[in-house]
């Protein structure tokens, strides 16, 4: 509660006796914040000893006198004025207003204002205002904003540099892997290519706001496999990328371990599910329960996967547990002749075969 308000309270039963000097005397000096104490025709009838000290005034100079008089109009303040004459009388209370208070020409101060109207049974009316000086705080305020835009920056240009170095790398990579005469040798280093161009594109990918900034899923993975597409497939292959996914906003650090699986298993549906020259889709599937679980599903329609592919522990299969294993989740597979259906699972849900 304002100090304005816990005046209120004491001032209210006291109604016979509020011109006695002494007893409002006594209460408003124990209001740390500087407190005025108005009459209905806005002159002050008295003020606590830290308002006089916080705009050097004194009490021959401000009692009586109407408060846009004090330091020679200088709180004459279209606004101050606004509160006092409009605001305040329709609403009675009035809690963190605030206004600008020119204390010198080169010396301006943001303060906010907690008002309280009284009237009493014989239709006394008397106002408390309690001023607090936030310039301190505003200017802290503006501090942070300009150093989280700077940070917000850096962070972006960092992203932009790291994601272009990495497919330098990856293009240098596919170059050597031309040149190679071991076929063992060529697939792995394409293997190596298509996992740093996957960080890669994840990280071309997060655009945070902020410190501790979400990212929305749903447009994320949707730019993350337009991407995938037009970098993995283009016009070569009669193969569709489409994202199916409800709204659901997650940290950083999650958005880039759900995209290095969604782009892993992206990749591996692509290269390995489908016949050669056969049409096909791969659907990215984002759901969520915001209670009970979130789930992110690869679906092909593709040749399905065999009983010793199943078995196979490779480098993709090791990339895709150990971010599952951070996201605190677990994979579960469904494959059939008639396609493959790879989940990546936070909580419980039901429908979900395991195989």
């Amino acid at each position: 509660m304002p100090p304005s308000q816990k005046i209120a309270l004491i001032l209210d039963p006291l109604e016979d006796q509020i011109n006695e000097p002494f007893l409002s005397r006594a209460i408003i000096d124990t209001v740390q914040e500087p407190l005025l104490i108005l009459d209905g025709d806005l002159r002050i009838i008295a003020a606590s000893k830290s308002f006089y000290t916080f705009f050097d005034l004194d009490v021959e100079g401000t009692s009586g006198k109407l408060v846009y008089e004090l330091k020679g109009k200088q709180w004459d303040i279209p606004t101050f004025r606004k509160l006092l004459e409009e605001i305040l009388p329709k609403n009675k209370t009035v809690e963190k207003y605030e206004i600008t208070y020119d204390i010198s020409p080169t010396d301006s101060r943001t303060m906010t204002v907690n008002a309280e109207e009284i009237r009493y049974e014989n239709k006394q009316r008397k106002m408390l205002l309690s001023i607090f000086d936030v310039t301190d705080q505003r200017r802290l305020e503006r501090e942070r904003e300009n150093l989280s835009h700077q940070k917000d920056i850096l962070l972006k240009e960092m992203r932009h540099r790291i994601a272009n170095s990495l497919q330098i790398i990856a293009s240098i990579l596919i170059l050597k892997a031309q040149t190679v005469t071991s076929d063992e040798s060529r697939q792995q280093l394409e293997d190596v290519h298509d996992r740093i161009m996957s960080i890669a594109t994840v990280q071309g990918h997060l655009d945070p706001e902020g410190m501790g900034s979400d990212v929305d899923v749903a447009p994320y993975l949707k730019a993350l496999c337009e991407s995938l597409s037009s970098s993995i497939i283009g016009d070569r292959r009669p193969i569709t990328i489409k994202v199916v996914s409800e709204p659901k906003k997650v940290t950083t650090d999650e958005a880039i371990g759900l995209g290095l699986i969604t782009t892993e298993l992206v990749i591996n549906a692509v290269k390995h599910a489908f016949l050669p020259e056969t049409a096909g889709t791969v659907i990215v599937e984002y759901k969520n329960d915001e209670e009970k679980y979130w789930k992110l599903s690869v679906i092909d329609n593709g040749k399905g996967i065999s009983a010793e592919g199943m078995e196979r522990k490779g480098l993709g299969k090791g990339i895709i547990d150990s971010l599952t294993k951070q996201l605190d989740a677990r994979v579960a597979t469904d494959t059939s002749p008639s396609g493959t259906t790879v989940s990546i699972i936070h909580g419980e849900v039901e429908e979900v075969v395991t195989v």
